[in-house]
Formats: structure tokens, sequence, C-alpha cells
């Protein structure tokens, strides 16, 4: 939202959050231009639809607006995984309106609304993930929406895009947190005497476990096979 009021790509744009502290704190942020009261409130007049939902939650807030959204309405997500996300979201509001994937390689470990930046999409990756029926108009309002954001667009199938993030940020993830686990247990003095490598490979070791463990869990065979191959080289 922050970057799509910044790059003028909208004409309006509403936010709902789940927790009511944080629509409070929203109302007051000069890149909303309104704050709904609940999700199906807040796509009546929506022409493009983000999900910036856990993993876990995506697929059921699909369905709770499929009926509230305008006839030929774009929804897209954020989501760390995709093979039956988006196989459920498509079938959840076609063919009424359109669901395209997407998954954005941006972020930190620090998550929040206060933690966003209008500068966070760019020159980074975005999966672009259209089923094989996907309408290709809605995939090309996906994809020039993510450009316009400063991305930098991959267009693949969602059960490829899976595979792919398994070894380049699924893997990565377990191997920190695991990492930092096994060090909490040894001296904490010796976090005195280290360098920037074990800052480095330990970073991500801070990310929310909720939400890797979501993760984790809707692409487990995926990270399995990583985690089988990484432990064989």
């Amino acid at each position: 939202a922050l970057a799509a009021h910044r790059r003028g790509l909208a004409r309006r744009i509403t936010v709902w959050a789940r927790r009511p502290e944080v629509r409070i704190a929203l109302e007051q942020q000069p890149w909303c231009s309104r704050v709904a009261g609940s999700a199906e409130e807040a796509v009546g007049d929506a022409s493009l639809v983000v999900l910036a939902a856990p993993v876990d939650r995506i697929v059921d807030l699909a369905g709770l607006i499929a009926p509230h959204l305008p006839a030929g309405a774009v929804v897209t997500d954020v989501g760390s995984t995709k093979g039956d996300l988006c196989r459920a979201c498509h079938a959840s509001l076609a063919p009424r309106s359109h669901f395209v994937g997407a998954h954005p390689m941006a972020g930190s470990e620090k998550t929040g609304w206060e933690n966003g930046s209008a500068d966070l999409f760019q020159g980074r990756v975005c999966f672009v993930t259209p089923l094989e029926g996907t309408d290709a108009a809605a995939a090309e309002t996906v994809v020039r929406f993510w450009n316009d954001l400063g991305a930098e667009v991959t267009s693949l199938p969602p059960d490829r895009h899976d595979e792919i993030v398994a070894h380049i940020s699924h893997l990565p993830q377990a191997l920190a947190t695991t990492l930092c686990t096994f060090l909490a247990q040894r001296d904490p003095g010796w976090r005195n005497l280290s360098g920037g490598g074990l800052r480095d490979t330990t970073r991500i070791g801070a990310s929310d476990p909720t939400m890797w463990v979501e993760i984790f869990r809707h692409n487990r065979e995926e990270v399995l096979r990583a985690l089988r191959a990484f432990q064989t080289e």
C-alpha cells in the first residue's frame, strides 16, 4: 500500500487488518484512503485486491471475500507457497473474478505494518504464478502491478515456484533457525566473541516462528526433498 501510494498506482487504497488496534493506527496513515471494518467491506468496489496474510489464512480469506467482489476483479496475494493455495483460491473466485498468485521475495525478519517501506520491492524478484486456466488479462494486470512497484517479475507455474523457494528460501530459514537453537544451548558469552559471519548466517533465525511453521507445513514435500538433498551433500 505504501509503495502503490508513493508511485500513484491507485486512485483509492482501502485497507483492512484483522486486529482492531492496527485498524485504528492505520486510520492515521496518509497512504490509506479508507480503513474498512471487515474484509468483505474492504473489497466491495475494488478492481485489484492483495491478500497480505499468513499462508494458512489466504485461502479462507479468498472464500470470505468472493461473494463481495465486483465482477471481473483481480485478486493476488503475497504468500510464500503457491501450488495448493493458487488452486484453492482460483476455485473460490472463478468465474466471476480472477485469482493470480504472487510472491515477492522481499522483507526481513521484522513483522508488522510499522516495518513497511515504500521501497521494499525495488529491484527484488517477485514470482507471479498463474494456473493453466488463468485469465490472461488478469495475469497481465498482476505482472504490471508488481513491475510498477519496482519488482523484477518472473512468471512460472505455482508448483515450480514451490520447488524453487523450498531450496532458496525455506531451506535457508530452516538452517538458520536450527543453528540458532543449537547455539542457544551453548555458553551465551560466546556471542560476544563472534564476527559478522555468524550474524549474517543467523539473522533470519529471528523471523516469526508461527508464520514459518505454516509455510513449512504448506510446502512440506518440497522442503523435505530439499532437506534430504542438503543432508546428502
